[in-house]
């Protein structure tokens, strides 16, 4: 049953409560649970650390909403440390990255299917592939650094393959600026996805450049490096598909609109019990915000809501895997690139390009290095210790 906006009116705020217990209980299961539970876990703390984000950059702007902006963005404040504390401790940091990029390519291949924007859907196919193939890298750092196989956290929901190949992704800064959405024509829907993929990649590329310098292995620091570059190149593309024009008031009504939609996607497919009742009670806490900024936006923009929001939530993200669809996107578009705002084959890159990306692999290629000799097979970790043992014993017996 879809949930309809204006009716539904959530929790109020002065009735949104936390603790510090609330706030740090017990997590997921990084080899019980599935895989999607860490991807929606990633993708909400993506989305409540972009909500914060803007709220901040607004109050910075807007001196007479800094007090509503403080109220709501305290209580998201504790809604993401909630999501982010349900990560468990065992998981490393390398593993968590492997569920970054399986929420960028799942995720970003819902996005992709239902975006109704030819244009827009053409630009989440064309970042969905370069993050398909950081998922490759990594898997391969993984098997370097830790001897472990990359499926046991995946679960055989995404394909363990290259993409486009990392090295060739590095574009100047003006081959990754995309054509907006006409706010006034476009989609609520297509308004919705812009945001929740800009989430997705702002929080990706900050996570990397956090987690990267704290590696020892060299190869390690310089594939988070190269990564973390080709992550601000996606931010930019995404953020440059949201019409600049919009106001303030209408890009807030927008992200409290996404963090309904994206929380109650979650509910739709969460397995773990628990953690479904998070996603339940952020859905109000969220229908809570998104009222309030409608009375907001009626007071100072003296406009209806119902001219940005729709009715009722579009159909949910779908927390399932796609492999069969990347699989398409990758026979049909793997040799695609970008000049200025459009998407071309890459014999059509320009000079810039190509003159930014020798100079930044002039001294060598962390993802090929990293990569060099790794083939993803199901079962690595197990057969490769059955092989070790079964060389030791006839070690033993000669």
């Amino acid at each position: 049953m879809a949930l309809d906006l204006f009716k539904e009116k959530g929790v109020s705020l002065d009735h949104q409560k936390f603790t510090w217990k609330d706030l740090t209980r017990r997590t997921y299961s990084k080899l019980d649970d599935d895989a999607f539970t860490r991807v929606r876990v990633i993708l909400m703390n993506g989305i409540e650390s972009e909500a914060l984000r803007f709220s901040h950059a607004f109050a910075r702007m807007n001196r007479e909403l800094r007090e509503p902006l403080a109220i709501i963005r305290r209580v998201e404040q504790h809604q993401q440390t909630l999501v982010n504390w349900m990560n468990p401790p065992d998981q490393s940091p390398l593993e968590t990255t492997l569920g970054f990029e399986q929420v960028a390519i799942e995720v970003t291949a819902s996005v992709a299917q239902h975006e109704p924007d030819p244009y827009l859907a053409q630009a989440y196919r064309f970042g969905m592939l370069e993050d398909f193939d950081h998922l490759y890298r990594y898997s391969a750092l993984y098997d370097r650094l830790e001897g472990k196989d990359p499926n046991y956290l995946i679960q055989s929901y995404s394909d363990i393959i290259p993409g486009r190949p990392t090295a060739i992704e590095h574009r100047h800064p003006l081959d990754d600026v995309r054509r907006s959405y006409d706010a006034r024509t476009a989609a609520p829907l297509s308004k919705i996805h812009a945001l929740t993929i800009t989430a997705a990649e702002h929080q990706t590329h900050d996570y990397y450049m956090t987690i990267g310098p704290l590696f020892t292995d060299p190869v390690a620091r310089m594939l988070y490096a190269e990564i973390a570059s080709i992550e601000e190149q996606h931010v930019t593309q995404y953020e440059s598909l949201s019409d600049p024009d919009e106001s303030w008031l209408e890009k807030w009504l927008l992200h409290e609109a996404v963090e309904v939609y994206t929380y109650y996607s979650c509910l739709q497919y969460e397995s773990n019990p628990r953690i479904k009742e998070v996603w339940q009670r952020f859905v109000d806490y969220e229908l809570g915000h998104l009222h309030y900024v409608m009375g907001l936006f009626q007071t100072h923009a003296r406009r209806d809501p119902a001219e940005v929001l729709p009715k009722e939530l579009p159909e949910p993200i779908r927390f399932d895997s796609h492999r069969e669809f990347v699989r398409q996107v990758l026979r049909d578009e793997l040799g695609l690139s970008a000049n200025g705002t459009e998407f071309v084959p890459r014999a059509a890159e320009s000079e810039r390009t190509q003159r930014y990306r020798q100079e930044l692999n002039a001294e060598g290629l962390p993802s090929e290095i990293a990569a060099a000799g790794y083939r993803w097979r199901p079962g690595t970790e197990l057969s490769d210790e059955a092989e070790r043992l079964g060389t030791l014993s006839e070690g033993r017996i000669q």
